[in-house]
């Protein structure tokens, strides 16, 4: 999910429009509008980092953007208007190319060299004809349109440079009809195709650089949101992925990828306090690494969207990465280059590197990719983010 929370939630959820259209206002706050732009919250900036003894480990977090805005559908009055939304959506998702993106993504990796990457958004699009038994049995579509992830892995390791899954967690998954050729006559209420979408955390290891994992982990949060579709409730899942990991010698430790709940915070506030629960995935006697979008900050938001970023700092979690410049987020979801989005829309903070253990993992070198576009198109509405960490072991 983009953190951009007044955007795409899910083409899918029918009956969550006037549920998702009461948390508008708290979602506004995390877009971060009007926000300061302070860096003085101790965050590690480029070329300031510590440098000395130990192991040095490259990690990465990148959200990849699911591919459109969701708005409409948030916001339709009707049922054939909310047909009409997600035909829309699946033409924006065809807009905003995502075999070109990949290209400019995996450019970024490739360039960073990080041996973890924690990705986001790594839709699955699939589609299937017309069927509005969906909406209460559950969704059935099975024709591939984008595997973000299997298109993302053809670009990564086409060279030398072997990247490869270390775990895969689903996320929501929903399907819903859709008005796709924009002709309100074709099928029923204008329905000329069902639109399914499938949300993926990943982490990626680089093979052949001296990475080992062990004990890949996933699980969706106990806490998540639930909308009510077509009367009956429906569970937006999110969760988590996380692997033990040495690199070039260093000794293990624990890698943590997350995507927290965009919409209302005090639900991504019990999510990040599932992570550092007693079992939660990242308390560990491992150092640990922690990285993903957040949706959360301590000083480039507002109000309740501060709070999950307060509960990780309150249970020791500090941050290793860079905010300068700011990494989130594009206000235009078309990214095709002249259809609206602009570098100054990166105004706010909320994807993330951060330690549990700051005595043992410091920061060597911080690093912000893909705020300019490439091959005609923005990679993401976010920002990449990089860092090197140095373990002290």
């Amino acid at each position: 999910m983009s953190s951009v929370p007044n955007r795409r939630l899910l083409a899918s959820v029918i009956a969550a429009v006037l549920v998702l259209a009461l948390l508008l206002p708290a979602a506004a706050l995390a877009h971060g509008k009007g926000h300061g732009k302070g860096h003085g919250h101790g965050k590690g900036h480029h070329g300031h980092g510590h440098h000395g003894k130990g192991h040095v480990a490259n990690v990465m977090t990148r959200n990849l953007y699911l591919g459109a805005d969701l708005t409409p559908a948030i916001l339709a009055p009707t049922l054939p208007d909310f047909i009409a939304a997600n035909g829309q959506i699946l033409r924006e998702v065809t807009a905003n190319n995502f075999p070109v993106r990949a290209k400019g993504l995996a450019n970024e990796i490739l360039k960073a060299k990080p041996d973890l990457v924690g990705l986001q958004e790594v839709a699955l699009w699939r589609t299937a004809p017309v069927n509005f038994e969906v909406l209460t049995k559950g969704p059935s579509a099975t024709t591939v349109r984008y595997d973000y992830l299997a298109e993302l892995l053809a670009e990564l390791n086409k060279g030398p440079d072997r990247y490869e899954v270390v775990v895969v967690q689903n996320e929501f998954d929903l399907e819903a009809p859709g008005d796709e050729d924009g002709n309100p006559e074709t099928g029923p209420l204008g329905a000329d195709i069902n639109g399914r979408l499938t949300m993926r955390d990943v982490i990626l290891a680089r093979r052949g650089a001296g990475v080992d994992t062990k004990n890949a982990q996933s699980a969706n949060f106990v806490t998540n949101l639930v909308v009510p579709v077509a009367g009956v409730p429906v569970t937006v899942k999110r969760g988590w992925t996380a692997t033990d990991a040495r690199v070039r010698g260093s000794g293990w430790f624990r890698f943590v990828n997350t995507h927290l709940e965009a919409f209302q915070p005090l639900i991504r506030q019990a999510q990040a306090a599932e992570l550092v629960a007693p079992t939660g995935p990242a308390t560990s006697d491992l150092p640990v690494v922690l990285l993903g979008d957040l949706n959360s900050d301590d000083d480039t938001v507002e109000g309740a969207d501060k709070l999950a970023y307060e509960t990780l700092l309150a249970a020791g979690m500090v941050e290793r990465s860079t905010d300068d410049p700011l990494s989130c987020c594009l206000e235009s979801s078309l990214l095709e280059v002249g259809k609206g989005g602009s570098e100054a829309d990166f105004d706010h903070q909320v994807d993330h590197i951060m330690t549990r253990d700051p005595e043992v993992v410091t920061l060597e070198d911080s690093e912000v990719s893909g705020i300019q576009p490439v091959n005609g198109y923005w990679n993401s509405d976010h920002a990449g983010l990089f860092s090197a960490l140095r373990f002290d072991d």
